[in-house]
């Protein structure tokens, strides 16, 4: 039996959770085209049934932080880091590495660990020769794989990779377990998930969900009350909609969701609340679980 921790790590938009979820086999963590979506490190458990487990760690994105919150994403990232096995850097081969790759891989300069590159999208790059030296320049990597967690190709040989890699020992979950976070957060995600889908500029990176309410009813729906919350009033009026049809939208998808989720009936109150300038407030910061325990 091999088991260990996992970090997924990288750039953001490379497409880590993406590939987290395609390696599970199910969807977990949310995924959207743009950038950093992900704000937390979330954990999903692969079972391998008595040949291994391997936890995966899925994080935000590397980059250059323009405030509060891109600062505590960064350091959110950075704390998937410690007591881990391996290391995954996930890189987008359709194109040339970037700043951001190689600040990925300067925060790397001490990890003892293995570190695999993993080249997402290769299916669509036209000579992934040309790009591949250019990754494997920005440190010495363990392995090189060619993936693409879209079409859920190259993950065999990605696994077989990070297996090779772990140590011999009893696993950390249950077989039953999945991840370390609660229903509640995983709704938030998945509200979230489609402001980043549904609404445009700035406004899906300045807002954030709270799950006020959650309980089964005697019909068998789980009623939920979950706040959308924005930075400033004028962008309220946009997330409501005209005769509230923007919000209504965004919560109907997501009780679709949800339900898949969970398994059952949901009826998803969903209010929108302005909370002035959090992403640069540490209390709201904390007040959100955003600002995660290194």
């Amino acid at each position: 039996m091999k088991s260990g921790f996992c970090t997924l790590w990288g750039r953001p938009n490379t497409g880590k959770s993406t590939l987290l979820n395609a390696l599970l086999g199910r969807k977990h963590v949310i995924t959207s085209p743009r950038p950093q979506t992900t704000r937390h490190r979330i954990a999903g458990v692969l079972h391998g049934g008595d040949e291994f487990q391997i936890v995966f760690l899925d994080t935000p994105g590397i980059h250059e932080p323009q405030h509060k919150l891109g600062e505590t994403l960064v350091k959110n990232a950075r704390s998937a880091l410690a007591d881990i096995e391996c290391v995954v850097f996930v890189a987008d081969a359709s194109d040339a590495p970037h700043d951001d790759d190689k600040r990925a891989a300067d925060l790397l300069a001490k990890t003892k660990v293995p570190v695999i590159l993993a080249l997402n999208k290769a299916d669509v790059t036209p000579d992934i020769n040309i790009v591949r030296p250019q990754f494997e320049a920005l440190r010495n990597f363990d392995a090189t794989v060619y993936i693409s967690a879209l079409r859920g190709e190259g993950l065999s040989e990605l696994k077989r990779e990070i297996i090779a890699r772990l140590p011999e020992g009893e696993p950390y979950f249950p077989p039953d377990m999945l991840g370390d976070r609660s229903p509640e957060f995983h709704i938030e995600e998945l509200i979230r998930e489609q402001a980043f889908l549904q609404l445009r500029a700035e406004i899906p990176h300045s807002s954030t969900v709270s799950v006020e309410q959650m309980a089964p009813r005697n019909n068998g729906t789980m009623y939920i009350e979950a706040i959308f919350y924005i930075e400033r009033e004028s962008q309220k009026k946009i997330v409501i909609g005209e005769g509230g049809a923007r919000i209504r939208e965004i919560g109907a998808k997501a009780r679709t969701e949800i339900e898949a989720w969970l398994g059952r009936p949901v009826f998803l109150e969903l209010r929108v609340k302005v909370r002035d300038k959090w992403r640069e407030n540490e209390m709201w910061l904390a007040r959100f679980g955003i600002s995660e325990k290194s």
